[in-house]
């Protein structure tokens, strides 16, 4: 496809589903889009994405959650900490002596598998940092941008279905590399740890240094972060439970993006991450093992969860709809798994060629996205919407979640056209600098003068001239 741009039909794309005896017990969609020239806006229509009622309803239920963390404070924590997590709370904070417990007890396999995805994340992250700027423009005019850290910063640790220490790194590891001095972690309460968030999340955060850990989930904990609790408003009565913080990031379900996006404004946000995406664009040469193996692997993460195959051969979509039906029965959250794979946000899209493959991914825009095709290389080059490219057949998404040294936290939903997985930029503020002496706005005082009248605000240039009346 030479221009995607370029509309020939506007007619809806060709929906079909696999044959029974080879999708196993659930549907794996197919989407046809051979033939087709369609424009961006109709290939966006056309890439599987998780239904808008359920977004609306997210969205609804969000921004009660919200209304009531901010107008009464600890008490809405607690009965939704009753509520979602069957957890009785007189104080949401994690006591000292709980993380260095959790650390004393962690097995120390995984011990040597954090510290080796720190390792790795520190090293990038440290290789992130902007280095100010200082521009002479003239004589005695100087102007500079220094970047400086955020004050305070939230961080979200999913919980629930799984366990995710792997993502206190990814939090923790940029901030503390942007110079961040206070840093607050949050973790769903877990009713099998006795309302402390899961042991192995505290473990890591006890690993990376971190001391002020709550037991709080959801939509709940970002509005948290976002307003803070009043001080006296817990049971136990003492100081403030919760100082806001300027900044909060992490990953999370729709609810998670969803309080996100509506508390933007009042603090910044990383990006909108929400239930989990993985996008394969395969040839003929990918490996059908391989590629099941890895939409599995992220729809095992939430029933929500995407797993979308862009594909030139049919060859390649029938191989790796016999490897679903095969590998799904033997995983271990296979209805989970199952439930994720017959959603509306997964399936396959057929393509003409490997040039519409491309175009169909930055419509798709996907959260992670996979190439595994011939000169996978040039092919991932052309990727211009995406929070992170896997090149080949050895780098899979898993690999990222974990110990690549890169960030897993990144933008769903189609907002990685805009957005940016996290990164040290994330906690630091550029400020620009204005130095300039009586000679150098001599040399420019005709101008802001001129300008200043040809926008109809003299008064801009009067502060300039005044200073040579």
């Amino acid at each position: 496809m030479s221009n995607p741009d370029t509309p020939v039909s506007t007619q809806p794309p060709a929906v079909t589903a696999p044959e029974p005896e080879t999708a196993g017990h659930f549907t794996f969609a197919r989407i046809d889009l051979r033939g087709r020239r369609l424009t961006l806006a109709e290939l966006k229509h056309a890439v599987p994405r998780t239904a808008a009622t359920t977004l609306t309803t997210a969205e609804e239920a969000v921004a009660g959650i919200i209304a009531g963390v901010r107008s009464r404070g600890f008490a809405a924590l607690a009965e939704l900490a009753e509520k979602f997590d069957g957890v009785a709370q007189d104080h949401p904070r994690v006591p000292a002596e709980a993380l260095a417990k959790a650390l004393e007890g962690l097995d120390p396999t995984v011990r040597a598998a954090l510290e080796e995805s720190i390792a790795r994340a520190t090293a990038f992250a440290s290789a992130q940092l902007p280095a100010d700027v200082e521009l002479p423009v003239a004589n005695g005019a100087v102007i500079s941008q220094r970047w400086i850290p955020v004050r305070r910063v939230g961080l979200y640790v999913p919980g629930g279905l799984a366990a995710y220490p792997s993502s206190v790194i990814m939090n923790v590891v940029p901030a503390l590399a942007a110079g961040v001095g206070s840093v607050a972690l949050a973790s769903p309460p877990q009713k099998e740890f006795g309302g402390l968030p899961d042991l192995t999340v505290l473990a890591a955060a006890a690993l990376l240094g971190i001391e002020e850990v709550y037991a709080l989930g959801g939509a709940q904990a970002i509005a948290a972060f976002a307003y803070g609790i009043p001080a006296g408003t817990t049971a136990r009565g003492d100081g403030a439970a919760l100082e806001p913080v300027d900044v909060v990031t992490g990953p999370g379900n729709i609810f998670v993006a969803t309080a996100k996006r509506l508390v933007k404004g009042v603090v910044g946000i990383d990006s909108e991450a929400g239930a989990t995406e993985i996008a394969i664009l395969a040839d003929h040469t990918a490996n059908p093992v391989f590629v099941a193996a890895d939409l599995i692997s992220q729809a095992e993460h939430d029933p929500n969860a995407a797993s979308v195959l862009v594909t030139t051969s049919t060859g390649l979509a029938d191989a790796v709809d016999r490897e679903l039906a095969a590998q799904v029965a033997g995983t271990g959250h296979r209805e989970r798994v199952q439930t994720a794979l017959s959603g509306p946000q997964s399936g396959v899209v057929l393509v003409d060629d490997l040039a519409q493959g491309v175009a169909v991914c930055n419509a798709y825009a996907a959260e992670h996205l996979e190439v595994v095709t011939e000169n996978a290389v040039d092919v991932a080059a052309r990727i211009t919407n995406a929070g992170a490219v896997f090149v080949g057949d050895y780098s899979p998404v898993s690999l990222g979640d974990y110990c690549a040294g890169s960030n897993h936290v990144l933008p769903t939903g189609g907002t990685a056209a805009f957005s940016s997985g996290l990164n040290v930029t994330t906690f630091l503020r550029a400020v620009q600098v204005i130095n300039y002496d009586k000679a150098a706005l001599r040399q420019v005082a005709g101008h802001v003068v001129a300008l200043a009248r040809a926008e109809g605000l003299p008064a801009h240039g009067d502060a300039v001239t005044a200073r040579f009346a």
